[in-house]
Protein backbone atom coordinates (compact mmCIF):
# COMPACT_ATOMS: atom_id res chain seq x y z
CA UNK A 1 0.00 0.00 0.00
CA UNK A 2 1.37 3.41 -0.94
CA UNK A 3 0.66 6.13 1.52
CA UNK A 4 -0.34 9.63 0.86
CA UNK A 5 1.27 12.30 3.25
CA UNK A 6 -1.25 14.12 5.51
CA UNK A 7 -1.79 17.72 4.50
CA UNK A 8 -2.20 21.17 6.40
CA UNK A 9 -0.99 19.13 9.56
CA UNK A 10 2.35 19.55 11.76
CA UNK A 11 5.12 17.38 11.22
CA UNK A 12 4.95 14.20 13.76
CA UNK A 13 7.32 15.00 16.42
CA UNK A 14 9.58 12.21 15.06
CA UNK A 15 9.76 14.33 11.47
CA UNK A 16 10.37 17.28 13.40
CA UNK A 17 13.78 15.63 15.24
CA UNK A 18 15.11 14.22 11.84
CA UNK A 19 14.82 17.28 10.21
CA UNK A 20 15.99 19.72 13.49
CA UNK A 21 19.08 20.00 11.54
CA UNK A 22 18.75 19.89 8.34
CA UNK A 23 19.01 23.01 6.40
CA UNK A 24 16.10 24.01 4.02
CA UNK A 25 18.07 23.92 0.90
CA UNK A 26 18.48 19.48 1.47
CA UNK A 27 14.94 19.54 2.82
CA UNK A 28 13.96 21.03 -0.23
CA UNK A 29 15.77 18.65 -2.30
CA UNK A 30 14.72 15.59 -0.35
CA UNK A 31 11.46 16.45 -0.81
CA UNK A 32 11.65 16.09 -4.37
CA UNK A 33 13.04 12.64 -4.68
CA UNK A 34 10.74 9.97 -6.28
CA UNK A 35 13.37 7.28 -7.07
CA UNK A 36 16.33 7.10 -4.89
CA UNK A 37 19.29 4.66 -6.20
CA UNK A 38 21.72 3.52 -3.57
CA UNK A 39 25.08 1.86 -3.82
CA UNK A 40 26.16 -1.16 -2.28
CA UNK A 41 29.69 -1.81 -1.12
CA UNK A 42 30.52 1.01 1.37
CA UNK A 43 26.88 2.26 1.65
CA UNK A 44 24.60 -0.39 2.13
CA UNK A 45 27.97 -2.70 3.81
CA UNK A 46 30.90 -1.28 5.98
CA UNK A 47 32.61 -2.19 2.49
CA UNK A 48 34.78 -5.27 3.61
CA UNK A 49 34.62 -8.33 1.21
CA UNK A 50 34.66 -11.50 3.73
CA UNK A 51 35.87 -14.77 1.43
CA UNK A 52 35.53 -18.53 2.82
CA UNK A 53 38.43 -20.89 2.15
CA UNK A 54 36.66 -21.67 -0.64
CA UNK A 55 36.65 -18.79 -2.39
CA UNK A 56 32.66 -17.86 -1.31
CA UNK A 57 32.32 -14.28 -0.37
CA UNK A 58 30.69 -12.75 2.64
CA UNK A 59 29.08 -9.24 2.84
CA UNK A 60 27.74 -7.87 5.94
CA UNK A 61 24.04 -5.88 5.75
CA UNK A 62 22.36 -3.50 8.78
CA UNK A 63 19.06 -4.52 9.79
CA UNK A 64 18.22 -1.20 10.45
CA UNK A 65 19.22 0.16 6.67
CA UNK A 66 16.96 -3.07 4.80
CA UNK A 67 14.44 -1.13 7.64
CA UNK A 68 14.74 1.86 6.26
CA UNK A 69 14.90 0.54 2.04
CA UNK A 70 11.30 -1.10 2.72
CA UNK A 71 10.15 2.00 4.67
CA UNK A 72 10.60 4.54 1.59
CA UNK A 73 9.13 1.33 -0.69
CA UNK A 74 5.96 1.56 1.50
CA UNK A 75 5.69 5.33 1.74
CA UNK A 76 5.58 5.45 -2.26
CA UNK A 77 9.34 6.09 -3.30
CA UNK A 78 11.18 3.77 -5.89
CA UNK A 79 14.15 2.15 -4.95
CA UNK A 80 17.48 1.06 -6.98
CA UNK A 81 20.88 -0.53 -6.11
CA UNK A 82 23.74 -0.06 -8.44
CA UNK A 83 27.16 -1.65 -7.96
CA UNK A 84 30.12 -1.54 -9.86
CA UNK A 85 30.87 -4.75 -8.14
CA UNK A 86 28.79 -8.39 -9.41
CA UNK A 87 27.46 -11.41 -7.31
CA UNK A 88 24.57 -13.10 -5.99
CA UNK A 89 24.61 -11.81 -2.72
CA UNK A 90 23.23 -8.62 -3.66
CA UNK A 91 20.28 -9.89 -5.86
CA UNK A 92 19.19 -11.66 -2.71
CA UNK A 93 19.43 -8.91 -0.24
CA UNK A 94 17.10 -7.31 -2.78
CA UNK A 95 14.66 -9.54 -3.08
CA UNK A 96 14.47 -9.85 0.62
CA UNK A 97 13.68 -6.26 0.58
CA UNK A 98 11.34 -6.12 -2.30
CA UNK A 99 13.99 -4.23 -4.22
CA UNK A 100 13.63 -5.21 -8.22
CA UNK A 101 15.80 -3.05 -10.07
CA UNK A 102 19.48 -4.09 -9.11
CA UNK A 103 22.21 -2.57 -11.52
CA UNK A 104 25.78 -4.85 -11.49
CA UNK A 105 29.05 -4.29 -12.77
CA UNK A 106 28.03 -0.97 -13.54
CA UNK A 107 31.13 1.53 -14.19
CA UNK A 108 29.25 4.48 -15.54
CA UNK A 109 27.02 5.24 -12.54
CA UNK A 110 25.61 8.69 -13.45
CA UNK A 111 24.70 6.96 -17.20
CA UNK A 112 22.66 4.01 -14.81
CA UNK A 113 21.09 7.01 -13.13
CA UNK A 114 20.23 8.82 -16.16
CA UNK A 115 18.52 5.24 -17.14
CA UNK A 116 16.96 4.55 -14.48
CA UNK A 117 15.65 7.85 -14.15
CA UNK A 118 14.08 8.07 -17.34
CA UNK A 119 12.36 4.08 -17.01
CA UNK A 120 10.71 5.12 -14.41
CA UNK A 121 9.37 8.43 -15.70
CA UNK A 122 11.26 11.35 -13.02
CA UNK A 123 13.28 13.89 -14.21
CA UNK A 124 17.10 13.76 -12.70
CA UNK A 125 16.13 16.74 -9.97
CA UNK A 126 13.62 14.02 -9.09
CA UNK A 127 16.36 11.06 -8.16
CA UNK A 128 18.86 10.80 -5.41
CA UNK A 129 21.27 8.68 -5.06
CA UNK A 130 23.98 7.94 -2.07
CA UNK A 131 27.31 6.86 -2.91
CA UNK A 132 30.82 6.72 -0.96
CA UNK A 133 34.05 6.05 -3.35
CA UNK A 134 35.11 7.81 -6.68
CA UNK A 135 33.18 5.13 -9.18
CA UNK A 136 29.97 7.45 -7.53
CA UNK A 137 30.67 10.74 -8.73
CA UNK A 138 29.13 10.89 -11.73
CA UNK A 139 25.91 9.87 -9.91
CA UNK A 140 26.62 12.45 -7.20
CA UNK A 141 27.17 14.85 -9.23
CA UNK A 142 23.94 14.35 -11.64
CA UNK A 143 21.28 13.68 -9.29
CA UNK A 144 18.59 16.25 -7.38
CA UNK A 145 19.54 14.89 -3.64
CA UNK A 146 23.20 13.41 -3.38
CA UNK A 147 23.82 11.46 -0.44
CA UNK A 148 27.17 9.96 1.40
CA UNK A 149 28.62 8.52 4.77
CA UNK A 150 30.22 9.51 6.98
CA UNK A 151 33.67 7.84 6.36
CA UNK A 152 33.52 8.33 3.07
CA UNK A 153 36.35 10.27 1.48
CA UNK A 154 36.56 14.14 1.60
CA UNK A 155 36.44 14.80 -1.66
CA UNK A 156 33.80 12.27 -2.21
CA UNK A 157 31.53 14.11 0.72
CA UNK A 158 32.24 17.51 -0.62
CA UNK A 159 30.52 16.23 -4.00
CA UNK A 160 27.07 15.45 -1.37
CA UNK A 161 24.18 17.83 -0.65
CA UNK A 162 23.82 15.75 2.45
CA UNK A 163 26.25 13.59 4.56
CA UNK A 164 25.33 10.90 7.22
CA UNK A 165 26.40 10.94 10.68
CA UNK A 166 26.84 7.03 10.13
CA UNK A 167 29.16 4.89 8.45
CA UNK A 168 28.64 3.01 5.49
CA UNK A 169 26.66 -0.37 6.53
CA UNK A 170 25.75 0.69 9.96
CA UNK A 171 22.53 2.98 9.96
CA UNK A 172 23.71 5.62 7.19
CA UNK A 173 21.09 4.21 4.57
CA UNK A 174 18.33 4.56 7.02
CA UNK A 175 19.49 7.69 8.04
CA UNK A 176 19.29 9.04 4.33
CA UNK A 177 15.48 6.84 4.19
CA UNK A 178 14.45 8.95 7.26
CA UNK A 179 15.47 12.35 6.16
CA UNK A 180 13.60 11.42 2.90
CA UNK A 181 10.83 10.32 4.19
CA UNK A 182 10.57 13.08 7.05
CA UNK A 183 11.00 15.73 4.36
CA UNK A 184 8.05 14.32 2.13
CA UNK A 185 6.14 14.00 5.42
CA UNK A 186 5.65 10.48 5.29
CA UNK A 187 7.51 8.91 8.51
CA UNK A 188 5.18 10.33 10.81
CA UNK A 189 2.25 7.85 9.41
CA UNK A 190 4.36 4.57 10.26
CA UNK A 191 4.55 5.81 13.59
CA UNK A 192 0.92 6.69 14.80
CA UNK A 193 -0.02 2.74 12.35
CA UNK A 194 3.21 0.52 12.39
CA UNK A 195 0.55 -1.69 10.41
CA UNK A 196 1.06 0.27 7.52
CA UNK A 197 4.81 -1.57 6.76
CA UNK A 198 3.03 -4.41 4.45
CA UNK A 199 2.97 -8.27 5.73
CA UNK A 200 5.64 -10.28 4.72
CA UNK A 201 8.23 -6.72 4.88
CA UNK A 202 11.93 -7.94 6.15
CA UNK A 203 14.46 -5.94 7.49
Amino acid sequence: MTMTPPHNLSPHPAEALVLARISPAVRERAAAVRLMVFDVDGVLTDGSLYYGESGELFKRFHAHDGHGLRLLLEGGLKVALVTGRSGPIVDRRAAELGIAEVLQGVRDKGAALAELAQRHGVELNQTGFMGDDIIDLPALQRAGFAASVANAPGYIAQAAHWVASQPGGSGAVRECCDLLLASQGRLGAFMTAPGLLGPGAIQ
